[in-house]
C-alpha cells in the first residue's frame, strides 16, 4: 500500500506547480449502467487516485492554495446505512478527514453551492474542460455565478488551464513505492503467463488460456486485468489488438499472449509467445530469435540520458537486418529503414510509459525532441514480426507466425531493471517448462 503521506506530498507538489492563487478542481470517475440495472465494475480516474488514494464515485477534490480554512478540500458521499447494506461501506466525511487526510470534507450534494465561494479570488482554474461534460456545465455554472456579481467587487477566474500536462509529469517518474505495487502487479502476472504456458496443448481454446490468466490474476489479489487480454493462436497472432479469444488452438500454432494484472490500480503489460505444443518450428524458432535478439538489446539501450527512441532505433535495425538474413526482405539494410520497408511485418512501436495506466501518462516528445530517460521511468519494451498470410510475397511457410516480446522495465539510476525478468523467454526455457 502506498501512505497517505505519500499522496500529501503529491498534493503539495502539484499546489507548489500552480501557484497560490491557483485552484485544482479534479472530478472521481462515475459508475457506469452495464446493462439493466447492473453496473461496471468501479475503476477510478488515475489521476484522481494519483492525488488522493480514494477509490470511491461521486467525489471532488479541490486544492485551493493558502486557503486559510484548508487548502485540501473533498466533496464525497454520505455516510447512509441503507446505501451500506446493498453496496457497502462509505468513507463518509469524517473517514475522508481522518482517513484520507482532507483538511475539510463536505457531502457531495453541497459542492454546486459551494463552489462559486472556493473559485473567489482564484485567478487560474486548473480543470481539464471536456473531459466531464456534466461536471463542465457545473463548473462553468459557478463561474458565471461569480461574473455576475463582480461589480460587487468579487473577482471571477481569469483563465482556464488543463490540469493533466502538469499532473502527468509528476506521474511519469515513479516513486519506490509506485515501483513496488508495480513489481506486485508484475509478479502476479507472471503466475498467469507461466500458468498459461504449463497447461497450453493443442485443440484447447484461447478462452481456457485467458481463464488460467484471470485464475492466477484473481487467486494472487489483482480483481482485474490492466486491459483486456490478448490470447490468439495462429492466425490471431498477427492481429496487435485481438481480444475475442474463442478459436481452437490446433497443433503446430504459436500462440501470444498479452496480459498484465492490476494490482492496486499499477498495470503490468507483458507479452510472451510459445509453441502451442510445446516445441518451435524451425520458422517459429528463426522468427522468435530474431525478435528476442532486438528485444534484449533494446532493453540494454534504456538507461538515464537515453532517448525515447534509443530502443526503437535499436530493435529496427536488428529487425530489418534479420528480415534480409532470412530472405524475407531484399536490399540494402539502410535504405530499407530509411524507405520503412520493415513496415508491413513489424508496424508498432517500441512501447510506452507505464503506471497507473497501461498507457501512462506523461510526454513523449518535447519541443519536437524526444525527451531523454530518467530513473524512475517506467515503460515497456516490445518488439514483434507479424507475418500475415496476406503480406504479398512472403512463402507460406512463414504464414501465420506472430511474435511478440514484452517485458516492463524500470529506469535506474545506473541502467535499468526488468520486473518481469522472472517469466521464461528463451527457446530453450519455454520449451523445457512446457516439457513438464
Amino acid at each position: 500500500m502506498i501512505k497517505m503521506s505519500e499522496y500529501a506530498k503529491r498534493r503539495k507538489q502539484l499546489m507548489q506547480t500552480i501557484g497560490p492563487t491557483g485552484i485544482v478542481i479534479l472530478p472521481s470517475a462515475r459508475e457506469y449502467i452495464r446493462n439493466g440495472d447492473a453496473y461496471y465494475y468501479f475503476r477510478q480516474y488515475s489521476d484522481f487516485y494519483y492525488l488522493t488514494g480514494f477509490d470511491e464515485p461521486e467525489s471532488v477534490l479541490i486544492l485551493a492554495p493558502k486557503r486559510k480554512e484548508g487548502e485540501y478540500i473533498l466533496f464525497n458521499r454520505v455516510r447512509d446505512r441503507d446505501r451500506e447494506i446493498w453496496d457497502g461501506p462509505r468513507a463518509g466525511q469524517e473517514g475522508a478527514c481522518k482517513e484520507f487526510l482532507a483538511d475539510q470534507a463536505f457531502p457531495i450534494a453541497e459542492l454546486e453551492a459551494m463552489l462559486p465561494e472556493l473559485l473567489v479570488g482564484r485567478e487560474s482554474v486548473h480543470y481539464s474542460l471536456g473531459f466531464d461534460k456534466t461536471f463542465d456545465d457545473i463548473l462553468l455554472r459557478a463561474v458565471n455565478n461569480i461574473r455576475a456579481k463582480i461589480r460587487g467587487g468579487l473577482q471571477s477566474p481569469i483563465a482556464f488551464v488543463d490540469v493533466g500536462p502538469s499532473l502527468h509529469e509528476m506521474r511519469l517518474v515513479k516513486s519506490p513505492a509506485e515501483i513496488a505495487m508495480m513489481q506486485k502487479a508484475v509478479d502476479i502476472t507472471a503466475f498467469g503467463h507461466i500458468r498459461a504456458m504449463e497447461v497450453c496443448e493443442p485443440n484447447k481454446y484461447e478462452y481456457e488460456l485467458e481463464a488460467e490468466l484471470m485464475y492466477e490474476f484473481h487467486k494472487r489479489g489483482a480483481r482485474s486485468s490492466a486491459y483486456n487480454s490478448i490470447v490468439g493462436a495462429g492466425k490471431n497472432t498477427c492481429i496487435l489488438h485481438y481480444v475475442t479469444n474463442n478459436q481452437k488452438i490446433v497443433d503446430g500454432d504459436l500462440v501470444l499472449i498479452d496480459a498484465g494484472a492490476e494490482y492496486q490500480n499499477y498495470a503490468a503489460d507483458i507479452t510472451r509467445t510459445f509453441p502451442a505444443n510445446g516445441k518451435f518450428s524451425g520458422e517459429q524458432c528463426a522468427i522468435y530469435e530474431l525478435v528476442l535478439e532486438s528485444q534484449l538489446a533494446a532493453i540494454k539501450a534504456i538507461k538515464p540520458g537515453a532517448s525515447w527512441t534509443a530502443a526503437q532505433n535499436v530493435i529496427v535495425k536488428i529487425l530489418t537486418q534479420g528480415l534480409v538474413d532470412l530472405g524475407l526482405l531484399k536490399g540494402n539494410v539502410d535504405n530499407l529503414i530509411e524507405k520503412r520497408a520493415y513496415f508491413p511485418f513489424y508496424m508498432h512501436k517500441s512501447g510506452h510509459w507505464l503506471g497507473l495506466d497501461v498507457h501512462d501518462a506523461g510526454r513523449y516528445n518535447i519541443n519536437n525532441k524526444w525527451r531523454p530517460l530518467e530513473a524512475g521511468m517506467t515503460l515497456t519494451v516490445e518488439p514483434g514480426l507479424y507475418i500475415s498470410a496476406d503480406i504479398p510475397g512472403v512463402h507460406k511457410r512463414w504464414h501465420n507466425i506472430g511474435v511478440r516480446i514484452e517485458d516492463n522495465v524500470v529506469v535506474t539510476e545506473t541502467g535499468r531493471d526488468v520486473l518481469s525478468k522472472q517469466i521464461p523467454k528463451t527457446v530453450a526455457d519455454i520449451e523445457a517448462l512446457m516439457a513438464k
